[in-house]
């Protein structure tokens, strides 16, 4: 665990780093954007919807760390009532730009806190690609729980499987025959800025992510005993492969269904 001073200085790091590069990100992030990807997503989050057993109509949803507004716009789309909360102001106003309209509203929370948002909030709570930057992701986990009802659904997506550290030998082989050089790094200049920090300290990450080491990772165990503790049981469970702009496609899709690098996990609280 981390003391409070430091875990503040890596959220404000984050907060620093996501408002400046807002309108780039989905530019940065081809293994988000991309087809492949979306429409997995768009799948899971359409099976966490239908999983939801709080009888509300529209449902209400929660995009935890919402970024760009990956999920807000697919839940939109599904037919949810959307809070899109993040720390980054500028993640916050390219939502609000992106999807105006009276079913979505935004929620800004400073320093990573969500304490505020009270308790039974929601029908449905997702998040993507985020509890890797978040120093203490098991207490963010916490007030996930907290503010779901009975009878709702959390999805937790996009963040390392166990298989990943595992040293799997089919998933190196797929990394050596997939990956394709990537030329653009040598023609960006922050590459080099960051390159000479990760020299003096090799756990600096271009964008703040935190748990993402061999020895320091999300760990889905301890994920499920705490929501488990919460009254929640777990529903689904995938791993997958994801689709990255240097894998080569025809390697991929012979590789998919044999290996993986990432999970996706769905809870539901019993209802009351």
């Amino acid at each position: 665990m981390q003391d409070k001073s430091s875990s503040q200085r890596e959220v404000a790091r984050n907060v620093e780093i996501h408002d400046k590069i807002a309108r780039r990100y989905d530019a940065l992030h081809g293994e988000i954007f991309n087809p492949v990807e979306q429409e997995r997503l768009r799948n899971a989050l359409a099976a966490a919807v239908a999983a939801v057993r709080t009888g509300a109509k529209p449902i209400a949803a929660l995009d935890f760390g919402c970024g760009s507004g990956n999920l807000s716009r697919h839940l939109l789309d599904l037919g949810a009532i959307v809070t899109a909360a993040d720390v980054s102001k500028g993640f916050l106003d390219l939502v609000r730009m992106r999807y105006p309209g009276e079913r979505l509203t935004t929620l800004w929370m400073e320093d990573g806190d969500s304490s505020k948002i009270p308790d039974a909030s929601f029908d449905l709570i997702a998040t993507y690609s985020v509890l890797h930057h978040i120093p203490d992701y098991l207490a963010a986990v916490g007030h996930m729980a907290r503010m779901c009802k009975p009878g709702g659904v959390i999805m937790i997506d996009h963040e390392a499987s166990e298989g990943s550290w595992l040293g799997d030998p089919v998933y190196t082989e797929f990394r050596r025959a997939a990956l394709k050089t990537d030329w653009r790094k040598f023609l960006t200049p922050s590459n080099y800025v960051h390159r000479v920090r990760r020299m003096f300290n090799p756990r600096h990450s271009n964008e703040g992510d935190i748990h993402v080491w061999a020895d320091d990772h999300i760990e889905w165990p301890k994920i499920r005993t705490k929501l488990e503790g919460f009254g929640f049981e777990a529903t689904v469970t995938e791993d997958y492969l994801l689709s990255r702009r240097l894998y080569r496609a025809e390697v991929y899709e012979r590789y998919r269904g044999r290996c993986s690098d990432t999970c996706m996990m769905m809870f539901r609280k019993c209802a009351a």
